[in-house]
């Protein structure tokens, strides 16, 4: 029995694999007539106080902000009704998995496999392997095609 989504969250980071998770929330979001929420998260777990860490912080939220809208312009051309962005500030390990998945009340998350190789993986992990071992709803993890 296929199961029907209603809220659909895809993280995004202008990678790839984000940008073919987007386009796969996007089939399921339509067929599903579902709401998407289109999400980033700065990662403030590598923050080190200083002048130049200000000056990066800020681009990099000007950054994710035309990420965002970029992705909600697009969704919206493809036939999307329904789309909310949401930036968010933290681990993006814990937010999308945990934060902002509740708060929406998301019952599938969709994300971009990982470009990480075994070393990065073992010191820091993937987010995609953390969100689908600690999410509480389905989880699709898409790898972009080569």
């Amino acid at each position: 029995m296929p199961h029907n989504y209603k809220d659909i969250l895809v993280a995004v980071d202008g990678s790839d694999a984000s940008s073919a998770a987007f386009f796969k929330a996007v089939e399921i979001a339509k067929a599903n007539n579902a709401t998407l929420v289109i999400t980033h998260v700065i990662d403030t777990t590598v923050y080190t106080h200083s002048v130049l860490q200000v000056n990066y912080n800020e681009e990099l939220e000007v950054y994710a902000k035309e990420l965002l809208h970029s992705f909600q312009k697009q969704a919206q051309s493809m036939g999307i009704h329904d789309v909310v962005v949401h930036l968010a500030y933290g681990s993006p390990k814990m937010k999308i998995s945990k934060d902002i998945a509740k708060k929406y009340h998301i019952d599938l998350i969709i994300c971009g496999a990982t470009g990480h190789n075994r070393v990065e993986r073992f010191l820091i992990g993937s987010v995609s392997e953390h969100i689908t071992r600690h999410a509480d709803v389905d989880v699709l993890v898409v790898r972009a095609n080569k």
